[in-house]
C-alpha cells in the first residue's frame, strides 16, 4: 500500500492492441478533484503508463479509457495510507520515545497513532474528571504530573499491545475470550465493544496517576472510575 507522497507509475496492459490503440487516464483524488496525467507507451500500445504522486490519504480512482484496437474502460482503485505518525490532532501526552522507554523495547508499528488514540480515550474517560494545572494548550504544567500522564498513556498502549486490540473488536459478541495472557468471560448475551478488553482503562494507568510524588498536584475526581 502506498503512502502519501509516494511517486508511482500507473500502468495498464491492453490486449489485443495495434497501431491505432490509444489510452487516456483520469485520476480522481479522495476529495473528488480530477486530473488527467499524460500517458505514454513504449511497446506499441501493449502497456500504457503515467506518472502519479499521491498527495492525500484515502481511495484514489484511476479511470482508463482505451480506444481503437482493444477498446475498453478500466477502473483501478488504490488505497493510500497517511504518512506514518500523521493525522493526529490536538494534545498527545506521550512521544514514541516515551513509549519505547516505558516498554523497554521498540514501540509497535503505528505507535504515534496509538498514543493519540490513548490520549483521547483517557481524556474522555479519566482525565476529564481529574484536576491539575495546565497551560493555555491544556497541557500539564507540573513536570511530575506531565510525566505521570505520559506514563499513563504509554500504559494504555502497552495494554492494547498485550490484548492484541486497540479498537474493541476482539471479544465483541463472545461470552468468553482469551487474548494473550488476558482472559475475559461474561454470562448473558456476550461482550459488547465497550466491554471488551481494549475499551477498558489499563490497570497500570491508575497506578501511574496515584504515584506518591503527585500528592497535592493531581486530584482524581469521584467520577473518574474506569469502565
Amino acid at each position: 500500500m502506498p503512502d502519501v507522497g509516494d511517486k508511482v507509475t500507473a500502468s495498464l496492459a491492453v490486449s489485443p492492441h495495434a497501431g491505432d490503440t490509444q489510452a487516456s487516464l483520469t485520476v480522481t483524488a479522495p476529495d473528488g478533484t480530477t486530473s488527467t496525467p499524460s500517458v505514454s507507451t513504449a511497446d506499441g500500445g501493449a502497456t500504457w503508463t503515467a506518472p502519479l504522486t499521491y498527495t492525500a490519504a484515502g481511495v484514489w480512482l484511476l479511470h482508463w479509457v482505451v480506444t481503437g484496437t482493444g477498446a475498453s474502460a478500466e477502473n483501478q482503485q488504490v488505497s493510500v495510507a497517511p504518512t506514518p505518525g500523521a493525522g493526529a490532532t490536538g494534545r498527545v501526552y506521550a512521544t514514541t520515545t516515551d513509549l519505547a522507554n516505558y516498554l523497554r523495547a521498540a514501540p509497535p508499528t503505528g505507535a504515534a497513532g496509538l498514543l493519540a488514540d490513548a490520549t483521547r480515550m483517557l481524556e474522555a474517560r479519566l482525565l476529564a474528571f481529574c484536576r491539575y494545572d495546565v497551560d493555555d494548550d491544556g497541557m500539564p504544567t507540573d513536570e511530575a504530573v506531565a510525566a505521570a500522564i505520559a506514563r499513563a498513556v504509554c500504559a494504555q498502549v502497552a495494554w492494547w499491545d498485550e490484548v492484541g486490540d486497540s479498537r474493541g473488536a476482539v471479544g465483541a459478541g463472545y461470552d468468553s475470550v482469551s487474548i494473550g495472557s488476558v482472559s475475559l468471560g461474561r454470562s448473558g448475551t456476550g461482550v459488547s465493544g465497550d466491554d471488551s478488553a481494549a475499551r477498558q482503562i489499563a490497570p497500570q494507568v491508575m497506578d501511574e496517576l496515584r504515584a506518591p510524588d503527585l500528592h497535592d498536584k493531581l486530584f482524581i475526581g469521584a467520577l473518574a472510575v474506569p469502565w
